[in-house]
């Protein structure tokens, strides 16, 4: 492994979306997420409102533009709302951001250091794919809420679901451009190839994708990225192209440690899953092994199995979670595997397929 590159953890995603406080109380009503801090006009911040929305360890920030013209409202007008930053903590954000130019990524922020009575925080921004920037942050000298200019915020609603940390981040990117940033990230952060999933492995009668999974030296940071393959029909991934308007973030893996409680309370809070044809469960134990959770649960809300020879995984898709048919969620729980649910991918493709057919788009 290549260690030139430290990386902490995942600091926080960004979503820019179309208005701020309407999203941030989705994400604390339905995935259950707490608002922490605030910046927006109350606070004295006149071009932007952002919102930090934290749980276990993930932390999002929703933020929207106040006027037209600003760069957030451009983007949430082309891609719709969704992620457009990664930011990752590292122990030196100028050296993070210095490596990473002198090894060819194109700078999108240059190092900036902002201060306030709890310390300095500094960060800069690379670019990556589509219009996703990839945010360098080191706050080892900062005790402040989030970052200079937010307020705290105390939330009485704590309804956490049990969501723990972020697992990994898809990007879905065009035909032909998944070796081009999977050694992107090996050459400017020391990223290496975890796992390679072929359009042979990955497909279903009508369509198929290819995959390759990138991941930092410590194994937090895991960006595995999607590419459209030939198909008799329109795959997943093209139709997430066409909508987006170019590549961009597909889905958030989020781990739990209770699979089933978490998606129970997800379910009743609103959020809708991928349906699982029944037939999924039959003999599941037979393809899989044994496992802990009962079956029948698992059956009644839809959570797929899959084994690699260091255990097993639990996890299940959400529906999108904007009208634009890109960006979902995914809910894992780990004994063990390091996998992504390879023996799943049939299964989940077909039901994707069976989302796209209701939409007119397969």
């Amino acid at each position: 492994m290549n260690n030139f590159f430290p990386i902490q953890r995942f600091d926080h995603l960004e979503f820019y979306v179309g208005n701020a406080r309407q999203a941030a109380l989705f994400y604390s009503q339905a995935f259950g997420f707490t608002n922490t801090a605030y910046r927006g006009l109350e606070t004295g911040e006149r071009k932007t409102a952002d919102y930090v929305m934290e749980q276990g360890e993930i932390r999002f920030v929703f933020s929207s533009g106040l006027s037209p013209n600003h760069p957030i409202c451009k983007s949430a007008l082309q891609h719709g709302d969704g992620i457009a930053v990664i930011a990752l903590e590292v122990p030196n954000a100028v050296s993070a951001y210095r490596q990473s130019i002198a090894r060819g990524a194109v700078g999108a922020i240059p190092p900036t250091e902002e201060q306030d009575e709890y310390g300095i925080i500094r960060y800069a921004a690379i670019h990556i794919y589509g219009d996703i920037l990839l945010k360098f942050v080191e706050r080892s000298n900062y005790t402040g809420v989030f970052a200079p200019g937010f307020q705290p915020r105390y939330s009485a609603q704590r309804n956490r679901v049990g969501l723990t940390n972020i697992d990994h981040v898809v990007a879905n990117v065009e035909l032909g451009a998944m070796e081009r940033w999977a050694k992107f990230f090996a050459d400017t952060m020391g990223f290496e190839l975890l796992v390679h999933f072929d359009d042979k492995t990955i497909s279903t009668e009508y369509s198929a994708l290819m995959s390759k999974v990138m991941q930092d030296s410590t194994g937090k940071i895991k960006l595995p990225i999607n590419e459209p393959a030939q198909g008799k029909r329109k795959s997943q991934i093209q139709e997430y192209l066409e909508y987006n308007h170019g590549p961009g973030i597909q889905h958030i893996a989020c781990a739990t440690s209770n699979i089933i409680e978490t998606v129970s309370q997800l379910r009743a809070s609103g959020v809708e899953f991928l349906n699982i044809p029944p037939t999924y469960y039959e003999n599941l134990e037979k393809r899989v092994g044994k496992i802990e959770e009962p079956i029948d649960q698992l059956a009644e809300l839809g959570i797929l199995v899959d084994r690699d020879r260091n255990g097993y995984l639990l996890q299940i898709f959400t529906q999108p979670v904007e009208d634009r048919p890109t960006l979902f969620f995914e809910v894992i729980e780990r004994h063990g595997c390091q996998g992504f649910g390879e023996g799943n991918f049939k299964a989940l493709f077909e039901a994707i397929e069976r989302e796209q057919a209701r939409r007119g788009n397969l």
